[in-house]
């Protein structure tokens, strides 16, 4: 059984077209203190990172990769993307969890990194600060702060 069955059977996945599927934040957290081979990837840039905050993976011992899918300020695709994380990490088949502001751009990371041969990139829903919500504003209405995950500020 590969590790992505694994992944599919245990954890509540929903599926995908172009990679391995979708799990909110909390999964997610499961997924990463679980599996010691699985990297959480932010797909964000630099000033999200900066000013938004970052998740914290120190109570798992853990610290997120950050690699831009898209270059700040030209917002242009990274060419060197799939580049940058593949010499990151060998393990083809360790969990890929892909996190950006509301699941739009990691969604699409996770689409090239399936591509580049990596069977287990899922999505994390709803990203890190969710969907807009009633006031037009991110943080509440879904996503990795409004789940209570560890984050920080830098």
């Amino acid at each position: 059984m590969s590790k992505d069955n694994k992944i599919a059977g245990t954890y509540e996945v929903s599926p995908a077209a172009g990679y391995a599927g979708d799990v909110v934040p909390a999964t997610a957290w499961k997924i990463l203190s679980e599996h010691k081979d699985a990297m959480l990837v932010d797909v964000r840039t630099r000033p999200e990172w900066n000013f938004v905050g970052l998740p914290d993976l120190e109570p798992l011992a853990k610290k997120p990769a950050l690699i831009e899918w898209q270059v700040f300020p030209s917002m242009q695709l990274n060419p060197d993307f799939v580049t940058a994380l593949s010499g990151a990490l060998a393990d083809k088949d360790a969990p890929l969890l892909f996190l950006c502001r509301s699941g739009a751009r990691s969604a699409a990371a996770a689409k090239a990194m399936t591509a580049a041969g990596y069977s287990t990139c899922l999505n994390v829903a709803d990203g890190f600060e969710g969907p807009l919500n009633a006031e037009a504003k991110r943080g509440s209405a879904g996503g990795w702060k409004a789940a209570g995950l560890p984050w920080r500020q830098t």
